[in-house]
């Protein structure tokens, strides 16, 4: 058998590596748009359905459940059929599911509207295809940069922070989601038509799913891993989702007001996440993932005081929003230096799904824990700083987490 010429076994990942990147970043912040709709406008939900803060923290963490449970299937789905079919399928199954968001909720039926939130998660699992997408156009020591560039589409929440409650306002409830079902239907239109998997896919016989599935399960460091994402991952969309209402109970912010400073937030997380991962490559991912915790734990008890005066209390969310940005940026560094690279892909939804499960309790907690005659959440707050706490001891002891890979 005659030699394999260099130029067939090296594939060229540069032609086209960054166009790749960004379009399955924007296809990503487009999902996570759709999957956090419901968040921005829980106070408009609160007062036509008359919901408890219980009720309100159901409705709002019922898409994370679903986009996080999914990720494990569509993860192993995206190894075998590759990101741009998966990225296809999803966005343009999630466009009629945000108009049926938007019919219902106008019935002010909430048992029906939960049901069609629940489904309404599946926009979440986009995040699973991006991961081994993105990694497969970039060369070992830069799938840091890949993922933490790609991790950026969660600015979805930002802009659905934002520009939700704004379009309500503009040109009505109903109007708001025929729009957003329309930027993902063409969001979905545009991954098959512009989107290409990896050259480094060629050739690559997939494997069935459910073996590869019991094999990342049997990895030590996935379950490692997995605990770190659902804590620092869990906490940036869980206060994505649940801020508006945070900052409603706490400081009185009508749904415009509260919209803009989640915004903000989520701004800050995306911002630094593909620092965090840009200094994972350059760092290591341990010591980037220890000083994430380490400063949300700060902050998680100082906003549990709820000091007065958004002087005080909002450079303190911000600085929360950066060390999770780093946090989550960091942990998925790790992912593509402790996993075989036939598995990154299947890992990776693995340990996304405990990233989204991780924001499916704590709006549960945080309702739960809420004291509404003194506007108190400082329960849920320290248990947040027990958890990065938990999180912090165990990144101790996770290999593979120096400057360079361990052997």
């Amino acid at each position: 058998m005659s030699a394999v010429p260099a130029a067939e076994a090296t594939p060229n990942l540069k032609q086209g590596q960054f166009r790749n990147l960004i379009l399955a970043t924007l296809a990503s912040t487009v999902g996570f748009w759709a999957w956090t709709i419901v968040g921005p406008l829980s106070k408009r939900y609160a007062n036509d359905m008359q919901l408890s803060p219980g009720q309100t923290a159901i409705l709002v963490a019922m898409p994370i459940f679903v986009g996080s449970i999914a990720r494990v299937p569509v993860g192993a789905l995206t190894d075998k059929f590759g990101g741009r079919f998966m990225f296809t399928v999803i966005l343009g199954i999630t466009a009629p599911l945000v108009l049926l968001t938007g019919v219902v909720g106008q019935l002010n039926n909430f048992p029906l509207l939960v049901v069609v939130a629940f489904f309404l998660g599946i926009a979440g699992t986009v995040f699973a295809i991006g991961i081994p997408f993105c990694s497969a156009w970039y060369e070992s020591h830069r799938k840091g940069f890949a993922t933490g560039v790609f991790g950026a589409g969660m600015v979805g929440t930002a802009v659905s922070a934002f520009f939700t409650p704004r379009l309500v306002a503009a040109t009505g409830y109903f109007m708001t989601h025929v729009i957003v079902a329309v930027i993902v239907a063409v969001s979905a239109l545009l991954c098959w038509l512009l989107l290409r998997d990896s050259p480094a896919r060629a050739g690559v016989v997939a494997e069935p799913a459910m073996p590869k599935l019991k094999a990342a399960f049997k990895l030590k460091v996935t379950w490692q891993l997995c605990f770190l994402y659902a804590v620092v991952f869990g906490a940036f969309v869980a206060f994505s989702n649940y801020l508006p209402t945070y900052l409603a109970n706490v400081y009185s912010y009508d749904p415009t007001a509260a919209g803009t400073r989640t915004a903000g937030f989520a701004l800050a997380a995306v911002i630094a996440r593909p620092v965090g991962g840009t200094l994972a490559d350059r760092f290591g991912p341990k010591i980037i993932t220890l000083l994430s915790f380490g400063g949300t734990i700060v902050l998680a008890m100082l906003v549990a005081f709820q000091p007065s005066g958004e002087h005080v209390y909002g450079p303190l969310f911000l600085l929360m929003a950066l060390f999770l940005g780093l946090g989550t940026g960091g942990v998925f560094g790790w992912v593509g230096r402790a996993t075989p690279a036939k598995n990154v892909g299947t890992v990776g939804g693995i340990i996304a799904a405990a990233g989204g499960l991780g924001g499916y309790f704590p709006p549960l907690v945080m309702g739960a824990t809420y004291d509404p005659e003194s506007n108190s959440y400082f329960v849920g707050l320290t248990l947040l700083a027990v958890f990065c706490l938990a999180a912090f001891l165990l990144a101790l002891v996770v290999r593979h987490g120096g400057r360079k890979a361990e052997k």
